[in-house]
């Protein structure tokens, strides 16, 4: 099984899960070349994944990525935590400013800023939860925010994958609900730390 953080997170958003009933690896992030595509960036990855159909568990940005290297592989299931599955999944506003390039006026070190609103579009719920993801984001490097970021408001997948499962909270800020085939109740975005147990639960059926 292989995991995916979100944007520019580390392998800390999963020490919440407990994957203690199987063989878990994680996806490392690579600095992305120039402008380059989601799907080119993707590939890129590929190498890091040694074993056949892997199941893919992604978070937020690092559930995009899961579908674009699925869309290159076989696959056995591929999981997807507070993520969209196609760009119908994201926000209008979101791909309106992908299609007027609004991003590209704003100086990335603005996406770094953290304040209260920051935490409530988190859905953090505890001075622990405050304090990770505020040192999640000041360390996520500028060039790869910047990159993230463009390819999140361009997305253009429009294909559902077959043996895709979409876990999404209620409450999610980033991306808000829509449809998913597992509903936490209450789960903000940051629903891989704060309703873990839950999500250990529809992990383990999922997976079985």
């Amino acid at each position: 099984m292989y995991l995916i953080s979100g944007l520019g997170a580390d392998r800390r958003v999963f020490d919440y899960v407990c994957f203690d009933y199987c063989q878990v690896s994680h996806i490392e992030w690579v600095q992305p070349t120039g402008r380059e595509s989601i799907s080119t960036y993707a590939a890129r990855l590929l190498g890091q994944i040694k074993t056949q159909r892997p199941i893919l568990i992604g978070v937020s940005f690092g559930g995009m990525i899961a579908v674009e290297i699925a869309k290159q592989i076989e696959t056995e299931k591929v999981v997807l935590i507070s993520s969209v599955k196609t760009k119908f999944d994201l926000p209008r506003h979101f791909r309106a400013a992908g299609r007027l390039g609004f991003h590209r006026f704003l100086p990335v070190t603005l996406f770094k800023i953290v304040t209260p609103v920051t935490y409530w579009f988190f859905g953090t719920v505890s001075g622990e939860e405050r304090k990770l993801l505020k040192s999640i984001i000041s360390e996520t490097d500028d060039r790869f925010l910047e990159w993230a970021v463009s390819c999140i408001l361009n997305w253009r997948n429009e294909h559902v994958l077959p043996n895709l499962v979409h876990v999404h909270g209620t409450k999610d800020r980033i991306f808000p609900f829509r449809t998913a085939h597992f509903t936490v109740t209450d789960g903000g975005h940051l629903m891989i730390v704060n309703k873990a147990e839950e999500l250990d639960g529809i992990i383990k059926r999922t997976i079985s």
